[in-house]
């Protein structure tokens, strides 16, 4: 589903050049739900935008559902990201002047879909998220839990392939975390192929791996634990 070999990725200034992604080498499976994990500042989050087609990479090459992304034009990559892939973020990214309705219809409306398939696939989307009650109500109606539910159906209704999760429990309590991360194992187990970043080992355990990043690179468990545990014990001095 998702491979990447030695991909890089450099950010310059006139000063400063930080390697926030170093020859990352990493191969998803359809249907696998991965957690990645690592401390602040280790390139989870670049990495995860690469996946999403949403920064380009200076070196390596990544395959997507079978397509080779590494050199694609923009408006490509646009076509690629609303039809294959969803995206779920902490802070729920939903537009405050749209209903719920209105705002899992969005990313619908840039593919082009007749109004009446859009109208199905975002009543079914809600219905499966437990939102259909709820579907004209703002988002400043809702709890933050509910708002995450609103995020994932927006991400569901285009049926992606793969679903790339950004720290989608932060800004939740551990009740609505729980609920939200059991949604997102449903997904899982109906087919879809989820890619989570967490900073929590509880939630982490959820899925089927963890895949650890480092100085922007994969690595082992045992060379992340030391390196946390040196930190913790510094910040402790």
């Amino acid at each position: 589903m998702l491979e990447m070999e030695a991909v890089s990725k450099i950010y310059r200034t006139d000063l400063v050049e930080t390697h926030a992604v170093r020859d990352l080498t990493l191969s998803v499976e359809a249907g696998e739900f991965v957690a990645v994990s690592g401390p602040s500042g280790s390139g989870k989050t670049t990495f995860l935008n690469i996946a999403g087609l949403l920064e380009t990479f200076e070196e390596g090459t990544y395959r997507l559902d079978g397509v080779d992304v590494s050199t694609i034009d923009d408006d490509r990559a646009s076509r690629i990201r609303n039809e294959k892939i969803g995206f779920i973020f902490q802070s729920f990214n939903l537009i405050p002047d749209l209903d719920v309705f209105d705002n899992v219809d969005v990313p619908l409306r840039y593919r082009g879909l007749p109004a009446r398939e859009r109208k199905e696939r975002i009543a079914a989307t809600l219905e499966r998220v437990g939102l259909a009650s709820r579907s004209r109500h703002y988002p400043a109606q809702l709890s933050g839990g509910q708002q995450q539910r609103v995020a994932i159906a927006r991400a569901l209704a285009g049926d992606p392939r793969i679903l790339l999760a950004d720290e989608p429990t932060g800004n939740l309590d551990s009740l609505m975390a729980r609920q939200v991360l059991d949604l997102i194992q449903d997904i899982n187990e109906a087919g879809t192929t989820i890619i989570m970043v967490t900073h929590d080992p509880e939630l982490a355990r959820r899925a089927h791996r963890t895949i650890h990043v480092l100085d922007g690179r994969v690595t082992n468990l045992d060379a992340w634990t030391e390196r946390e545990a040196l930190v913790n014990a510094a910040e402790s001095a």
